[in-house]
C-alpha cells in the first residue's frame, strides 16, 4: 500500500481505527485479487472491464445481471470465475416451462423401513455458492419469483419450511437483448436485487485476433483455483471495514438523488426519467466502490471508483419516459450527463 493511501485510511472520518494487522490483511487481499483477475483474463480475452465489474459485485456480496449478444463468453466467464474463486457452482438453462421446483428443489415421498413413508427434501441447483442462470428472462414469472426470494433472503421455502442456502451465495444471470419472443421481462423488484447490470460488448480487434488464434491451440480445460470460498468470505468482510470518507458519501447521495426527477438538478433527468433509483442504489455504490478500490489496489476509496460504477449500478434502476423513447434518448446518455455533472 502506498503511504498516501495509508494516511487516507487512518484519517478517514467516522470509521473505527485500522490496526496494522487489518492493514496487512488489505495488502494480502489486494495481491491475491490481482492474481484472480490475471487468472480469469488468461481464459477470457478482451473483457477486462466486464471481469473487473463482475468480481466487484461478488466481492461486495451481490448478484450480477450480464446482458450481451450470443457468443461473447458470458457463460464461460462465469464458470471460469467460479473455478478460480474455488466456489461450488451450478447452472440453470431457463425455458418457459421451467418450474420453481426445478430451481429450489422439492419434497418427495419415499419408502423407508417397516413399510413407513417419509417426505424427504431434495435440493435443487440453487443450493450452491455461485448459480449461473442462463437467459433468465425466458423463465416464467412464477419461477422468477422463486429465484427472487433466494437472491434476497438467501433461503427458500418449501411446504412451509425454510431451507438456508450456502454462503457465500451469488446469482450471475445472463440475458440476451435481441430475443423478443417467448420471454418474460424481469419485474423492477427483481432487477433491483441485482447489485450490478453489466453490458457485455464485442471485443476489440486485437482481442478477437487472440480468440481466433487460440481456437486451434490444445487446451487441457483445467482452470486452477487461486483462492477458496472461506477466503472470499473474509474478503467480503474486509470490504465492509474499508473506510468511506464523508466527501465520497455525499457524492454518492448527490449522484443518486440527481437520478430522481423529483430531486434532480439535471435537465435531462427531469425531462426524460419517469422514476429513479431508490436507497438500495446508495447501498450498492457504497459496497461496490469499496470492492472496486480493493480490486485495483487503492484502499482509499475515492469518487473515481464511484463514477466508474455509475452505469452498472444505475442502468437497471431508472426508467425512461415515452418522451425519451420518442426522442431517441437512451439511458446511457442520461447517465453520462450525471457523471459529467459530478466530474465537472
Amino acid at each position: 500500500m502506498k503511504p498516501h493511501q495509508r494516511d487516507a485510511l487512518v484519517t478517514s472520518q467516522k470509521h473505527p481505527p485500522l490496526t496494522p494487522d487489518l492493514l496487512e490483511s488489505f495488502d494480502i487481499a489486494s495481491e491475491k485479487l490481482a492474481n484472480v483477475q490475471k487468472a480469469v483474463s488468461e481464459y477470457i480475452f478482451g473483457q477486462n472491464e466486464v471481469i473487473l465489474n463482475t468480481l466487484t459485485a461478488i466481492l461486495a456480496g451481490g448478484h450480477v445481471l450480464l446482458i450481451g449478444l450470443p457468443g461473447l463468453a458470458k457463460t464461460k466467464m462465469v464458470s471460469t470465475i467460479a473455478k478460480v474463486l474455488g466456489l461450488d457452482n451450478k447452472r440453470i438453462q431457463c425455458t418457459p416451462d421451467l418450474m420453481p421446483a426445478d430451481i429450489i428443489g422439492a419434497e418427495v415421498l419415499e419408502d423407508v423401513d417397516y413399510g413407513k413413508r417419509n417426505f424427504r427434501f431434495i435440493q435443487g441447483p440453487v443450493f450452491c455458492q455461485l448459480l449461473m442462470v442462463d437467459e433468465i428472462n425466458r423463465a416464467s414469472p412464477r419461477t422468477q419469483a422463486a429465484l427472487l426470494q433466494a437472491m434476497q433472503e438467501h433461503n427458500v421455502t418449501v411446504v412451509g419450511r425454510e431451507h438456508t442456502l450456502p454462503t457465500p451465495f451469488h446469482v450471475l444471470a445472463t440475458q440476451n437483448p435481441i430475443e423478443q419472443e417467448g420471454i418474460y421481462p424481469l419485474p423492477e423488484a427483481q432487477l433491483d436485487r441485482f447489485l450490478l447490470q453489466i453490458d457485455v460488448s464485442y471485443p476489440d480487434i486485437n482481442a478477437e485476433r487472440m480468440i481466433m488464434q487460440n481456437t486451434s491451440i490444445p487446451f487441457d480445460g483445467v482452470v486452477r483455483s487461486i483462492m477458496y470460498s472461506n477466503e472470499l468470505r473474509d474478503m467480503q468482510q474486509l470490504v465492509r471495514q474499508m473506510p468511506l470518507s464523508e466527501a465520497v458519501q455525499e457524492g454518492i447521495l448527490n449522484l443518486v438523488r440527481n437520478g430522481r426527477p423529483e430531486t434532480s438538478q439535471i435537465d435531462l433527468v427531469k425531462k426524460y426519467v419517469t422514476w429513479g433509483p431508490g436507497p438500495r442504489a446508495s447501498q450498492a455504490f457504497s459496497l461496490a466502490a469499496r470492492a472496486r478500490a480493493l480490486l485495483i489496489g487503492n484502499l482509499a476509496t475515492t469518487m473515481n471508483e464511484v463514477l466508474s460504477l455509475v452505469k452498472p449500478v444505475l442502468r437497471h434502476r431508472m426508467a425512461l419516459s415515452f418522451t425519451a423513447r420518442a426522442d431517441g434518448v437512451r439511458i446511457d446518455s442520461i447517465l453520462q450527463a450525471m457523471i459529467q455533472s459530478v466530474a465537472s
